[in-house]
Protein backbone atom coordinates (compact mmCIF):
# COMPACT_ATOMS: atom_id res chain seq x y z
CA UNK A 1 0.00 0.00 0.00
CA UNK A 2 1.02 3.51 -0.84
CA UNK A 3 1.29 6.73 0.88
CA UNK A 4 -1.34 9.39 -0.74
CA UNK A 5 0.62 11.86 -2.55
CA UNK A 6 0.89 15.02 -0.80
CA UNK A 7 -1.04 17.95 -1.22
CA UNK A 8 0.20 21.81 -1.80
CA UNK A 9 -1.69 25.08 -2.33
CA UNK A 10 0.08 27.55 -4.29
CA UNK A 11 -0.63 30.95 -5.70
CA UNK A 12 -0.39 31.13 -9.62
CA UNK A 13 0.76 34.90 -10.71
CA UNK A 14 -0.04 34.44 -14.78
CA UNK A 15 1.70 37.07 -16.34
CA UNK A 16 1.63 38.25 -20.17
CA UNK A 17 -1.39 39.11 -22.50
CA UNK A 18 -4.01 37.03 -20.12
CA UNK A 19 -7.34 39.57 -19.96
CA UNK A 20 -9.38 37.38 -22.07
CA UNK A 21 -12.78 36.69 -20.03
CA UNK A 22 -12.40 33.23 -22.13
CA UNK A 23 -8.78 32.42 -19.60
CA UNK A 24 -10.10 32.31 -16.14
CA UNK A 25 -12.91 29.47 -17.00
CA UNK A 26 -10.40 27.81 -18.92
CA UNK A 27 -7.58 27.18 -16.40
CA UNK A 28 -10.57 26.12 -13.75
CA UNK A 29 -11.81 23.66 -16.43
CA UNK A 30 -8.17 22.56 -16.73
CA UNK A 31 -7.71 21.94 -13.38
CA UNK A 32 -10.77 20.56 -12.92
CA UNK A 33 -9.54 17.83 -15.44
CA UNK A 34 -6.38 17.49 -13.73
CA UNK A 35 -8.13 16.69 -10.23
CA UNK A 36 -6.85 20.13 -8.69
CA UNK A 37 -8.62 22.65 -6.56
CA UNK A 38 -8.92 26.00 -8.40
CA UNK A 39 -9.96 29.70 -6.97
CA UNK A 40 -9.46 32.46 -9.46
CA UNK A 41 -8.78 35.17 -7.15
CA UNK A 42 -7.93 38.28 -9.77
CA UNK A 43 -7.83 39.58 -13.10
CA UNK A 44 -6.38 42.70 -14.11
CA UNK A 45 -4.85 43.61 -17.73
CA UNK A 46 -1.75 41.51 -17.92
CA UNK A 47 -1.55 39.78 -14.70
CA UNK A 48 -4.02 37.05 -13.71
CA UNK A 49 -3.67 35.58 -9.79
CA UNK A 50 -5.35 32.08 -9.24
CA UNK A 51 -4.58 29.85 -5.87
CA UNK A 52 -4.47 26.14 -7.16
CA UNK A 53 -4.32 23.03 -4.87
CA UNK A 54 -3.35 19.06 -5.53
CA UNK A 55 -0.16 16.73 -6.18
CA UNK A 56 3.04 19.02 -6.42
CA UNK A 57 3.59 17.16 -9.85
CA UNK A 58 0.27 18.05 -11.27
CA UNK A 59 0.91 21.31 -10.17
CA UNK A 60 3.25 21.56 -12.62
CA UNK A 61 1.27 19.76 -15.73
CA UNK A 62 -0.77 23.14 -14.74
CA UNK A 63 1.85 25.50 -15.12
CA UNK A 64 2.31 23.77 -18.26
CA UNK A 65 -1.18 23.98 -19.29
CA UNK A 66 -1.20 27.58 -18.43
CA UNK A 67 1.90 28.58 -20.51
CA UNK A 68 0.62 27.06 -23.39
CA UNK A 69 -3.12 27.91 -24.20
CA UNK A 70 -5.41 28.74 -24.97
CA UNK A 71 -5.01 30.78 -27.78
CA UNK A 72 -6.53 33.98 -26.75
CA UNK A 73 -3.53 34.71 -23.94
CA UNK A 74 -0.26 34.72 -24.48
CA UNK A 75 1.60 33.71 -20.85
CA UNK A 76 5.26 35.41 -20.79
CA UNK A 77 5.88 34.19 -17.32
CA UNK A 78 4.51 32.20 -14.20
CA UNK A 79 5.49 32.81 -10.86
CA UNK A 80 4.41 29.98 -8.30
CA UNK A 81 4.18 31.10 -4.08
CA UNK A 82 3.80 28.21 -2.21
CA UNK A 83 0.84 29.34 0.79
CA UNK A 84 1.83 25.81 2.73
CA UNK A 85 0.57 21.73 2.68
CA UNK A 86 -2.87 21.75 2.42
CA UNK A 87 -5.10 22.67 0.02
CA UNK A 88 -6.27 26.41 0.73
CA UNK A 89 -9.46 25.90 -1.85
Amino acid sequence: MTAPAPLASERFLIEGRVDSDRFPPWIERHAQKLGLLCRIEAQRGDRLEAVISGPPELLDAMEMACLLGPIQVWVDQIDRLPLNSRPEV
